[in-house]
């Protein structure tokens, strides 16, 4: 199967529910036709494009359909040599040769294995301007009203945060919507996921509706990899993607390297540094700044006609939002998705707090779906953990992700491992108490936990016996216990003891009475007798 993302897919299954034509969705997902044609014919067979478009087939039965499809035709990757063709590409390029020219010239020469695509990204990095092309003439769209707002965040200086006590960063999240021009702002300290799905809820929230299409800026917290031209494929952030999908917008990337695409919240951000920050300089408190930025978004920002539209953006928006989503009738519950590398311990780390996966997967990446109460782990797109969220520096671990012969080591507690032995019978509990306590300094636990699991594998008969056995000889080592079991010592009766009566110690052969030793008369000299 072709190297395609399969949360793409999914895409692609929900928009078809949607009702929207294939032309029109290949067009969203940034795909060719043909690529959206051959994927939506095995999907069809397997009725999955019929349905709630809430409710969407698991990744792992796409990928299965789509494998038994097209089978396993990935093409090998290997690495790119054009960075070594750079120099010489920049030098043809300013000489005036396109990206076309520049390939057929350099490929004439056998030492050169970049392709064309390579040569035209290449290119687009270093041009330099040379002049207005038809291409570059800006052509302006008109936005129905509901349809499009465009996002981004701008550097707005240090502010006091007063929870931390302290001078920070900050930047000014700014949504404006296309038709109206009303704008939302925040100020925030990062510019996390987490945060950026933050200020788009708050957002919606403020408006009362969800714009159908989102145009963000290409940063992480939205686009994971840009696509450079109309068949380069853009890579979404997945928090980013489910927040999309609980909402019900629709993200267009903007292309890389043209703020242009996006001059409304550009134009936005600037206006907010220039006519908000600026004329502020003697606040600094974020708490008081806020406050101030509510008050002027009301009163001047959104009340203020409008430049191009020359109308005031607060009275076009009171048209604007009957044209908006509705919002969703559950309340959002923040998703993040985080990769993570599984460690030798079996567990990965997230927000400092450590979860379990199955052993098998040590030293490999994972993705992880982070949610207020949960944690979701997948590898290959499948679900592979679900742990409950835990507090920083918790363990959440689940036996079954450990190696079988393994897993009971991580056990430490005396307690655990006398009930296990007591589970054999009585015997061996009281063997084992018996281990424990045989060096009042040096811990026996690790001498505990081999004697018990090696009696869990022998019948329940003979792990008792080799108990007495080992009881009665004063054997108290893992070694002395695998000995028995080995020679079937545990098999044969143990000695008789016969009980003396009285409480009388029979008179040893060869010692004397003390009475008789004290009548021996005293030496009176230090000589050898």
């Amino acid at each position: 199967m072709q190297a395609i993302d399969m949360h793409l897919l999914q895409e692609l299954v929900r928009l078809h529910r949607l009702g929207l034509s294939s032309r029109v969705i290949a067009k969203r997902l940034g795909i060719s036709r043909n690529t959206e044609r051959k994927y939506r014919g095995p999907l069809t067979d397997a009725r999955m494009l019929e349905g709630d478009p809430a409710a969407l087939p698991e990744l792992a039965e796409i990928k299965a359909v789509i494998a038994a499809s097209h089978g396993d035709d990935t093409p090998a990757t290997r690495p790119s040599s054009i960075e070594d063709w750079a120099e010489a590409i920049e030098a043809m390029l300013d000489a005036g040769a396109g990206p076309t020219a520049i390939y057929d010239r350099l490929r004439l020469d056998e030492r050169f294995e970049g392709s064309l695509g390579a040569v035209k990204r290449l290119c687009a990095r270093v041009r330099k301007v040379k002049g207005i092309a038809p291409e570059d003439v800006a052509i302006r769209v008109e936005t129905p009203a509901g349809e499009v707002a465009q996002v981004d965040f701008g550097y707005v200086g240090k502010l006091y945060d007063a929870d931390e006590g302290r001078l920070r960063k900050a930047w000014a999240f700014v949504m404006v919507l296309a038709f109206s021009r009303l704008m939302v702002v925040r100020i925030v300290f990062d510019q996390k996921v987490e945060t950026w799905l933050r200020c788009h809820a708050e957002a919606f929230a403020e408006l009362g509706g969800v714009p159908k299409v989102i145009v963000p800026d290409n940063l992480k917290a939205a686009v994971i990899r840009a696509g450079f031209g109309v068949d380069d494929k853009t890579t979404l952030n997945r928090s980013y993607r489910e927040f999309a999908r609980f909402f019900g917008f629709q993200v267009d990337p903007t292309p890389v390297r043209a703020p242009e695409k996006k001059g409304k919240v550009e134009s936005g951000v600037k206006y907010v540094k220039n006519n908000f920050f600026a004329a502020r300089k003697d606040l600094l408190d974020v708490g008081e700044l806020r406050v101030e930025l509510r008050r002027w978004l009301d009163n001047i920002a959104n009340s203020r006609t409008h430049g191009t539209t020359q109308r005031r953006p607060a009275e076009l928006f009171a048209v604007e939002r009957e044209h908006l989503l509705a919002l969703p009738s559950q309340r959002w519950e923040p998703v993040v998705w985080r990769e993570a590398k599984v460690h030798t311990d079996t567990h990965v780390q997230v927000d400092r707090a450590m979860y379990s996966v199955p052993w098998r997967l040590v030293g490999k990446p994972v993705l992880i779906r982070l949610t207020k109460h949960s944690v979701e782990i997948y590898w290959d797109d499948v679900r592979v953990a679900t742990h409950a969220r835990q507090q920083p520096g918790k363990r959440s671990t689940i036996d079954a992700h450990l190696p079988e012969i393994r897993r009971d080591f991580r056990h430490r507690s005396r307690d655990f491992w006398e009930q296990r032995a007591d589970a054999l019978g009585e015997d061996v509990g009281a063997y084992i108490r018996e281990v424990f306590d045989a060096d009042d300094v040096l811990s026996q636990l690790r001498t505990v936990q081999s004697i018990v699991t090696h009696l869990e594998t022998f019948p329940v008969e003979r792990a008792r016996a080799t108990c007495r056995r080992a009881s009665f000889y004063g054997l108290h080592s893992y070694g002395g216990i695998k000995n028995i079991l080995r020679k079937g010592l545990d098999l044969e009766p143990l000695p008789i003891v016969v009980q003396r009566q009285g409480g009388v110690l029979e008179p040893r052969r060869f010692t004397r009475d003390i009475g008789e030793l004290l009548q021996l008369p005293l030496e009176k000299t230090d000589a050898p007798n």
